[in-house]
Formats: structure tokens, sequence, C-alpha cells
């Protein structure tokens, strides 16, 4: 008896519900999987599946065998893509999905060193945003989510984040640096859309002291639902908005960006990289995953640097 193809072909069963539509499933005829099945029970010493002519269903010992054998099939599977990536060359197309604000200010700049270690490998990136991607229909897909995260998804966190307060030099050199949370009723404020009745309280606390945020209620001049536009504001000057670390890190790493406040924040974030299975990941998106958290984490590394430099 073959042991391994028994036990995929009892968890296929299972599956599907039935002998005949696991022989469909499976290219075999209906008599092979069910000796097969009854080859296994025998060797075990003891039925499995419960047969009547209306429905399939497990036994108490059969669903314990089930658990096992879908954990074993796994590691058998992972195990030979692992061992197959090896031999596989680092080259064919890589479909990439973000938002918007992740594929300006994540992804694209990293794209030219990865061009170059990895020129082989073809980068199709779709830019949408959408309340549930489609995580099947991609390799990856970058998500933005704060702490609270909790969704059923294969995903690899890519970094964690706080969202800190900045403004452009020029601004600050006009208007002044605010010294504590409530100065910022004095400045020119610039928020992402929230919920009705949240748009003019911009809540702030110490990292070291989480338990006591400050709400501060200002009057916006500029409100808008795309991190983009407010962004771009800040960077010409517009006043002050509230941003993930990881994507500012370049403009405060060239001072393009000055960090307010430190150390108050407005939010923790993470970015996660989705995958549509754990099993059988190629290895061209193993390396992008790398890469991507390599290089993130290094941005901001470099940026928090700087603005310890400022400060000092």
């Amino acid at each position: 008896m073959d042991r391994l193809l028994s036990m995929r072909v009892f968890a296929r069963v299972v599956d599907e519900g039935g002998f005949a539509a696991a022989a469909r499933a499976l290219d075999m005829s209906p008599p092979v999987v069910t000796r097969l099945v009854v080859d296994l029970e025998e060797h075990l010493g003891t039925r499995l599946l419960q047969r009547t002519t209306r429905r399939l269903s497990l036994t108490e010992a059969g669903q314990i065998y089930l658990n096992r054998v879908r954990n074993i099939l796994q590691d058998i599977d992972e195990a030979d893509a692992v061992t197959s990536s090896h031999t596989t060359e680092l080259a064919g197309l890589l479909r990439l999905h973000a938002p918007p604000v992740l594929a300006s200010y994540v992804i694209a700049p990293l794209l030219a060193d990865f061009r170059q270690r990895y020129p082989k490998i073809l980068l199709e990136i779709e830019v949408e945003s959408v309340r549930e991607p489609p995580i099947e229909d991609f390799d990856i897909t970058l998500l933005g989510a704060d702490e609270n995260f909790d969704a059923d998804v294969v995903a690899r966190k890519v970094i964690d984040s706080e969202a800190i307060l900045v403004a452009s030099p020029a601004y600050l050199n006009h208007h002044g640096h605010p010294m504590t949370p409530q100065d910022l009723t004095q400045h020119h404020c610039l928020r992402l859309k929230q919920p009705q009745g949240r748009t003019r309280l911009w809540r702030v606390w110490c990292p070291e002291q989480p338990e006591n945020p400050v709400e501060i209620d200002i009057q916006p001049v500029l409100l808008a639902n795309h991190t983009d536009t407010l962004l771009r504001a800040t960077l010409d000057g517009a006043g002050i908005t509230s941003v993930s670390m990881d994507l500012v890190a370049p403009y405060l790493g060239r001072g393009e960006l000055v960090r307010v406040l430190a150390p108050w924040i407005t939010g923790r974030l993470t970015m996660y990289a989705a995958l549509p299975s754990r099993k059988f990941i190629p290895r061209r998106t193993r390396v992008f995953l790398d890469f991507l958290i390599e290089q993130t984490r290094l941005q901001t590394a470099k940026a928090l640097n700087a603005c310890t430099a400022a400060q000092t």
C-alpha cells in the first residue's frame, strides 16, 4: 500500500464529500479510490468513515487522523516546494497589489535596486484603493492597518510604525514650532478625513504613556481622503499633518520634512504583506518580501536617526 497516496485520497474524499467526487477530482476511478481508503482503514485497524447510502461522515478516530494527515501533507508539500525553489531560477512574473500611498512611498523607491539585483523578475503592480483587496489574485498584497488588525488572511508583517506629526522647514520657519500638543490649535493642520464627529479632534499621546492621551480640538485648514495629497501639501509648506513614519522616512532623512512634537504620536500602524496561500510560495516572492522588509526597516531606522540628530 502506498500510504502517502492513501492519505491524500482519504483527505480528498472528506473534502469532496464522497468517493465519486474525489475520484473525479483526482482523475482516478471510484473503485481505486474506495480501495485505497479501505486499505488505509485495514492498515490502521479502525474505521475512518461512516458510509451510508445518503451521506458520508467521519468517525471520531477519522477526525483525529484527518487533522494529523493534513499537517503531514502540508509539511511534505512545503518541503518539496522549498527544495524545488533552490533549483528554480529567480525569474518570472511577480504580481503585486497595493493602495496608492504604499505603491508611491514604499514600493516605487525600491524598484531600481530590486531590478538591479534580480533583473529577470518582472514586476506587475496593480495600484488601487479597495476595502477588500483580491488577495487570492496576486502574489503579494500590501495592507496598511492599525494595531487592532485581525483579518483572517495569510500575512507577513513588514514593519511596525508610528504615525507622527511633520511639517516642512519652510512652514516652521514662518509659523514656528509647536511646543505642546495644545499649540496645534494655533497652527495650520492638514487632516485625513475621519468618521463624522472626529474631524476636529486630534488624539495624541506619548509612547511611554499610551494610557494618557490628549485630544486637541483643532480647526483643519485642509481635509482630504488621500494621504498623498496631504503629504504633497505638507512638503510644499501648507501646514502640519500626521503620517506614518515609514512613509516619510526618506523625506525626514533628507531634511525635506521635520518631525514636530516628538515624542508625541497620533497612532500605531503596521504594514503587512498578504499572501494567497502558505503553500508553494515561489522563490521570487520570498526574495521580494525579504528585500521589502530589509529596505523598509533600514529607511525607517535612518529617519529615526535623522530625527534624533535634529533634536540634539
